[in-house]
C-alpha cells in the first residue's frame, strides 16, 4: 500500500508563482519523495494548456491569460473554485495517465454524491460533467454542463496540475472563452445546482477522496 499523500492547503495564491512551485517540486522530486496534493483558490485568471488556442479565448479582457505547460485547452480559475494540484508519482503507483485521470475524475464524482448531485464522465472530454438540457453543446457534450475541469502533466513519470471543482463563484468568465475548447459548453457550480457546500468543506471533502485513490 501506498503512503497517503500529504495534503497542503495554500489558501489563496497567485496562479504563477504555485505552478512555478509544482515545477520545482516535481523536478526536484526522487523515488523516496512523498507525494503531495496541493489545495488552493487562486485569483482571476486565464490559463491555457499546451496545446491550447487563441481563438477560444473569445474575450479575456483584463483577466490575464497564462500559457501553461499542462494538458487541455482553455480554463478559468477564481475564488469560489477549490483547485487540486495532484503531484504524484505514477511509477511508484504503478499506474499510468488514464488511470490517473480516472481516479481524479472518480473523486470529484464522489464529492458531488455526497453533495446529492450526480457527476458523470463524457468519453474523450476529461473533467466532470452534470446533466444539462439547456446545454448548447454539440455531439457527445449535449445535454451536460461541466462542473469541473482537469489538465494535468507529467515529467519522469510524476504528474502535476490536476483539477479545478466549481463550488460557488462568478461563473461570468467562462461565458468569455469556449471552456475546455468546446463551443456552446456551459459551466455551473455547487451553488447554481442547490449544493450550499462551503468551500472549505468542498475542499476537505475532495482531498480526502483524492487521499483515499492515491493511497489503494
Amino acid at each position: 500500500m501506498a503512503a497517503a499523500p500529504i495534503v497542503r492547503d495554500l489558501g489563496r495564491a497567485e496562479y504563477l508563482p504555485t505552478w512555478q512551485a509544482m515545477r520545482e517540486f516535481t523536478a526536484r522530486r526522487d523515488a523516496g519523495t512523498a507525494d503531495e496534493l496541493w489545495l488552493v483558490e487562486h485569483p482571476p485568471v486565464f490559463t491555457l494548456g499546451q496545446a491550447g488556442r487563441r481563438e477560444h479565448l473569445l474575450d479575456p479582457g483584463d483577466t490575464p491569460v497564462v500559457a501553461t505547460d499542462r494538458g487541455g485547452q482553455v480554463t478559468y480559475h477564481g475564488p469560489g473554485q477549490v483547485v487540486a494540484y495532484t503531484l504524484i508519482d505514477l511509477h511508484r503507483m504503478g499506474i499510468f495517465v488514464r488511470e490517473l485521470v480516472y481516479r481524479i475524475e472518480q473523486a470529484v464524482i464522489q464529492t458531488l454524491d455526497a453533495a446529492g448531485i450526480e457527476g458523470r464522465r463524457v468519453r474523450g472530454a476529461p473533467g466532470v460533467y452534470v446533466s444539462d438540457p439547456a446545454s448548447r453543446a454539440a455531439g457527445a457534450l449535449a445535454g451536460h454542463a461541466k462542473i469541473a475541469a482537469l489538465g494535468i502533466k507529467v515529467s519522469r513519470g510524476r504528474s502535476y496540475h490536476g483539477v479545478a471543482l466549481n463550488v460557488a463563484m462568478d461563473l461570468t468568465p467562462f461565458s468569455r472563452i469556449d471552456p475546455c475548447g468546446y463551443a456552446g459548453l456551459r459551466t455551473v457550480d455547487l451553488a447554481t445546482l442547490g449544493a450550499s457546500l462551503t468551500w472549505r468543506a468542498a475542499a476537505d471533502r475532495l482531498a480526502e477522496r483524492l487521499a483515499q485513490h492515491f493511497t489503494t
